[in-house]
């Protein structure tokens, strides 16, 4: 059996390349993260605070709802505080049932957002949805802006649906309803593409998503749309759910089609605990994309999970205080310091992996375990340079990975004017 350590993830499908502001989607680009708000966007300081969240937490596109006149009057002048504040991430303005007559009296909406996202079973129905389908298109070409054509299992076209069911019911073996709907999500997509091209949206400026809740549904479904076309693709559950069941299932989900080298950007879209942080997302796509190998968002720390001989819960601490520091310095170093998103920090809790797992990292520390007086000998590198005791090691410890990043990151310049690192001492 081949395994990802022999031979490591499939080569990315060959799609279409399509430019979202300054981020690129599919082609050779990086997979990208995205996420959306669920502020009202009326409420522009609420959106603006929260956009520039998932910005900094390292949101690549920002998705925003725009269901009525107040929003779609109110993306303007969130996009002109984001930038008055340097945040240029791109928004999304995600459309549903009115995003026609809400373009129509708002032209300036589509002029700020850097894609709109239209879901064609929520667009109209009968003969009004060829219309108000072209509208929509109709400014996406005016302003030069890619779309992304989202179908979702709990809006599918009736009509394409029932068109379908029919002509399977007529079969001298007809297939399960499930397997249906499925080929059914993968029509509306395809035929909705087409019909955006023959209005005149460039190839290279349609964005396809199939979201469904279910982690095989998904599956199979992504697996037919890449083996029909070559647009761009979006993954994500369309509810993933909340807490570790969101994160499993959109991992499970999403693992499987990345690892095939299905996917171009992707969202997690987790149902928040009541007065969660909303950038739990960003981190846990972030989080999929480096675990798999393929990208890199910021140092990674290497935790053991504990066992009798760590009934001190001192690593535990340890461990989570260095990884939220880290993070938290995300934002600085990412400028300053390229390639540290790549480092790996070792936080052992005893004797048994510990100095081998530290010892593999860039920076290790390996503690003793339980009922003994913390002695931790930390290694960098691959060498041992010093060993900590005593009640601060904590904070001794994060200096020494600081120390690293700043020299083994730094430019040549700058390496230049750093503290040459201490030499292999005991500290009292």
């Amino acid at each position: 059996m081949k395994c990802y350590a022999e031979y490591g993830p499939v080569p990315r499908r060959r799609s279409c390349k399509v430019q979202v502001g300054l981020v690129a989607i599919g082609g050779d680009a990086p997979i990208v993260v995205q996420s959306m708000t669920n502020t009202d966007t009326a409420d522009v300081p609420a959106t603006v605070q929260q956009v520039a969240a998932l910005a900094r937490a390292g949101s690549e596109i920002v998705r925003v709802t725009v269901n009525d006149a107040e929003a779609a009057a109110a993306v303007p002048a969130i996009r002109e505080r984001l930038e008055a504040m340097g945040i240029n991430v791109p928004l999304v303005g995600d459309f549903h049932f009115n995003g026609h007559r809400l373009l129509t009296q708002h032209p300036a909406c589509a002029e700020a957002l850097a894609k709109l996202r239209i879901n064609p079973g929520n667009v109209g129905r009968g003969a009004k949805r060829d219309e108000q389908f072209a509208t929509l298109i109709e400014y996406a070409c005016r302003y030069g802006k890619p779309v992304r054509i989202g179908v979702n299992w709990g809006s599918l076209d009736p009509e394409l649906l029932t068109r379908m069911m029919d002509e399977n019911a007529r079969l001298p073996e007809p297939q399960d309803a499930a397997v249906v709907t499925r080929r059914a999500l993968v029509a509306s997509a395809l035929e909705s593409a087409q019909q955006a091209e023959s209005l005149g949206l460039s190839h290279d400026r349609i964005v396809l998503s199939c979201k469904v809740s279910g982690v095989q549904d998904l599956i199979a479904v992504y697996r037919e749309l890449a083996a029909r076309c070559d647009y761009a693709l979006h993954l994500g559950l369309t509810e993933a759910g909340m807490g570790s069941k969101g994160i499993v299932a959109s991992t499970g989900a999403l693992a499987v089609l990345l690892q095939e080298g299905i996917g171009d950007t992707i969202r997690i879209s987790l149902t928040p605990e009541p007065g969660g942080d909303r950038t739990r997302e960003v981190v846990v796509a972030q989080e999929i994309l480096q675990t798999m190998g393929l990208r890199s968002f910021a140092p990674m720390v290497i935790a053991c999970p504990g066992c009798g001989r760590t009934t001190s819960t001192f690593f535990q601490e340890l461990a989570d205080r260095i990884q939220s520091w880290l993070r938290t310095q995300m934002p600085l170093w990412r400028g300053r310091y390229p390639g540290v998103e790549n480092m790996h920090v070792a936080v052992m809790g005893c004797v048994v992996n510990g100095p081998g797992e530290s010892k593999h990292a860039n920076v290790g520390i390996s503690l003793p375990g339980s009922g003994e007086n913390p002695v931790a000998p930390v290694y960098v590198d691959g060498v041992k340079t010093v060993t900590l005791k005593g009640d601060n090691i904590a904070a001794e410890f994060q200096k020494i990975v600081e120390h690293y990043v700043v020299t083994r990151y730094s430019s040549q310049s700058e390496k230049t004017q750093q503290a040459q690192p201490a030499q292999d001492t005991e500290h009292a």
